[in-house]
């Protein structure tokens, strides 16, 4: 089967004295018979190039579908008189979210479990489920929950009783999928946010439960089409803090949790390019804010002057600082230091931060935690340790490991590696690479690697254990994070330095990561690949215009690589939220210089290396269209004979199919491409030799 060409219709952009040819432009209909069509027929494309790798595809599934374990429980966490956790039985697609009422750890095993949300039963109904933001009233009677079933960012809540399991007449639809849904401290008001057109969280709503949801109340609008709103509720319970928060600037207003008809109130008015936080201790507001302090201060004011600003501890320029954790005995500080997360606790004014015993690893403090807990839950993993749960002291600081994730299977940590090396930049700046591998990969000279990176919206690729990575670190394949500026890993200027007019340095970063690999003999442009999703597709896809000689396939996932054209739509979902992140187009300056290194705009008619290629139909962050115009664009222009494939999920959306199982065989295709084209697929024994 030949690939499929799609046809060519005139549609210049005209701007800034510039033109752009965009004769691929009608794909952006899906109401066009012929567009589905034609991504039907790259779908059978991609079936019948996929067709010879399926023996080498169910192997790499078989393996990880066997470290599966058989059941993997989160640690429970108490809140009153409930101890609330997640788990996953290995047959199953979907988590099964439970309880158990305890006086204390300990007695949790001679308890009765109560299940109180079942996503397996959900899943029955549809081929596409995804469940967020599981919150419970106060009183424990009541669960809501958000529902979608077709891969967009608009959710439905729902509230269940936990006594009798029945769902509550209560509908709200359009509401957004993060940050969007909290309880007052009666259990008879839900907040929430919807979305507006372009599926922007736009809206603050008050529901009285048992009420019409027509009938809801506005709170809050953000008419600013660069800002959006969500909100949380502080640790200790008494506010639901709403943020509308841009790319550069925060506003903050709190609702307090038990006067929940009271008005909002704002804690500081917008100022561009000041972003804060805020948390809730005793009788005082805690406030990180970066103004004069590029990676944040800690201040404090009392609830009663928020206009007061004390100094909590000295400014380190070292240091991101980046949440609050207060509880009533202990405040933690959750950031960045060297390179890694880090947590820090507050102690005679200073910050003192708790150590680890690996040199690489990730560090968080377990979200949802009460506010009066004698030990707060710490989660640990490297790309070596399977997350571990550990329980700190708030009186003495000890830590007690609680719980090892487990991994099925054979698993030795001593027989893998963790490693970090530094590649040079084109302008000098050091780049961190943390590589993974089992021992005795490079024995016999350059291995095979897979190059990954993000680099946007300040989002980190910190250090992190997957057992389904260790099928394919088994057979000699190196697996290397490269963390490109664009990220917030170095600190806040990293991710300044990686945005706007500094973007381009976030793919040369990349370039400069994989010529350090091939230059230090780690690989070879024959064993290298690249792999990247959403804005990190769109670093895969500049990459393979500047520089895909170095790579033999390249792996773009969900990828936004028709930067000029979607930033100058503003009817497109989410458009306006990121001219704080790209730039704005309709700026001469900023249309240029994404002009320079859009991948749909940079196609040559060059050799290309092998690609592999994912969208989602449905997809409201990174429209379908935008990967399919690319792979049109590249089949009439390259001069080489490398195959490329698109694979469109015509029922889901960003995040590709829902189900582990499903993910997960998803994830064992793509293997099986890269592992053909990188020539490996052989197992390592212990010492590195082949089996």
């Amino acid at each position: 089967m030949k690939p499929p060409i799609a046809k060519r219709i005139p549609h210049p952009h005209e701007l800034h004295g510039d033109v752009r040819e965009d004769d691929f432009y009608w794909l952006n209909d899906r109401n066009n018979p012929e567009v589905i069509k034609y991504i039907e027929d790259e779908n059978r494309y991609y079936n019948e190039i996929m067709e010879p790798l399926k023996e080498q595809t169910e192997e790499i599934y078989q393996c990880m579908v066997d470290r599966v374990p058989e059941s993997e429980i989160d640690v429970p966490v108490q809140h009153g008189p409930y101890f609330y956790y997640s788990r996953l039985d290995k047959t199953k697609q979907y988590p099964i979210y439970a309880r158990k009422k305890a006086t204390s750890r300990e007695l949790l095993s001679k308890v009765h479990e109560e299940v109180i949300l079942d996503l397996n039963e959900l899943a029955k109904e549809s081929d596409y489920l995804s469940v967020t933001a599981l919150k419970w009233s106060n009183d424990h009677r009541l669960l809501a929950y958000l529902e979608n079933r077709d891969g967009t960012d608009r959710y439905t809540i729902f509230v269940k009783d936990l006594a009798t399991g029945e769902l509550l007449p209560d509908r709200i639809t359009d509401v957004f999928i993060y940050g969007s849904v909290e309880w007052s401290r009666c259990g008879e008001y839900i907040f929430y946010i919807t979305v507006d057109e372009n599926e922007r969280p736009s809206r603050l709503m008050r529901h009285h439960l048992g009420s019409d949801a027509n009938q809801d109340e506005l709170l809050y609008e953000e008419n600013d089409e660069t800002f959006t709103l969500y909100m949380n509720k502080s640790q200790s319970g008494k506010y639901i803090v709403v943020h509308s928060d841009s790319k550069t600037t925060s506003e903050i207003r709190l609702i307090d949790a038990d006067a929940p008809l009271s008005p909002l109130q704002l804690v500081d008015a917008r100022r561009d390019g000041i972003e804060y936080d805020v948390e809730h201790w005793g009788e005082d507001l805690l406030i990180l804010s970066n103004e004069g302090a590029q990676n944040f201060q800690l201040h404090r004011c009392p609830l009663n002057n928020l206009h007061t600003r004390d100094h909590v501890v000295d400014y380190n320029e070292n240091r991101y600082l980046q949440a609050l954790y207060p509880f009533q005995d202990k405040l933690l500080v959750a950031g960045r230091e060297n390179g890694l997360t880090q947590i820090w606790e507050l102690k005679n004014g200073q910050l003192e931060q708790i150590q680890w015993d690996e040199p690489l690893y990730s560090v968080s403090v377990k979200s949802n935690q009460s506010y009066c807990a004698p030990e707060v839950l710490l989660v640990f993993e490297s790309m070596l340790t399977p997350e571990t749960t550990y329980a700190l002291d708030l009186l003495t600081g000890e830590k007690r490991c609680l719980q090892v994730a487990p991994v099925s299977g054979e698993y030795d940590p001593s027989n893998f590696r963790q490693k970090q090396l530094w590649a040079t930049a084109e302008d000098g700046v050091k780049v961190p690479l943390n590589l993974v591998y089992k021992e005795g990969a490079f024995d016999n000279g350059p291995a095979p690697i897979i190059l990954y990176a993000y680099g946007s919206y300040g989002s980190n690729s910190d250090p992190n254990f997957s057992p389904y990575r260790l099928p394919v670190l088994e057979r000699g394949v190196v697996l290397v994070t490269a963390q490109v500026r664009g990220g917030s890993e170095m600190g806040k200027h990293w991710y300044e330095d990686g945005k706007m007019q500094n973007k381009r340095n976030t793919f040369t970063d990349f370039i400069a990561a994989a010529k350090y690999l091939i230059e230090e003999g780690y690989t070879t442009p024959d064993q290298l690949a690249a792999r990247g999703g959403s804005a990190g597709g769109l670093l895969a896809g500049a990459v393979a215009n500047m520089a895909g000689d170095l790579f033999k396939v390249i792996v773009p996932e969900v990828p936004f690589v028709d930067v000029v054209t979607t930033m100058l739509d503003t009817a497109i979902p989410l458009t306006t939220l990121e001219w704080d992140e790209w730039g704005d187009p309709r700026e001469s300056e900023a249309y240029f210089y994404m002009k320079s290194y859009s991948p749909y705009d940079n196609v040559e008619a060059k050799e290309y290396p092998h690609l592999y290629v994912t969208t989602g139909l449905n997809d409201p962050r990174v429209g379908y269209w935008e990967p399919a115009k690319w792979v049109a664009r590249l089949r009439e222009m390259k001069t080489d004979d490398h195959i490329i494939v698109m694979k469109t999920n015509m029922g889901a959306g960003h995040f590709g199919e829902s189900g582990r199982f499903n993910q997960l065989k998803e994830v064992a295709e793509l293997y099986a491409f890269v592992l053909d084209k990188i020539g490996t697929g052989v197992k390592l024994n212990v010492q590195g030799v082949v089996k």
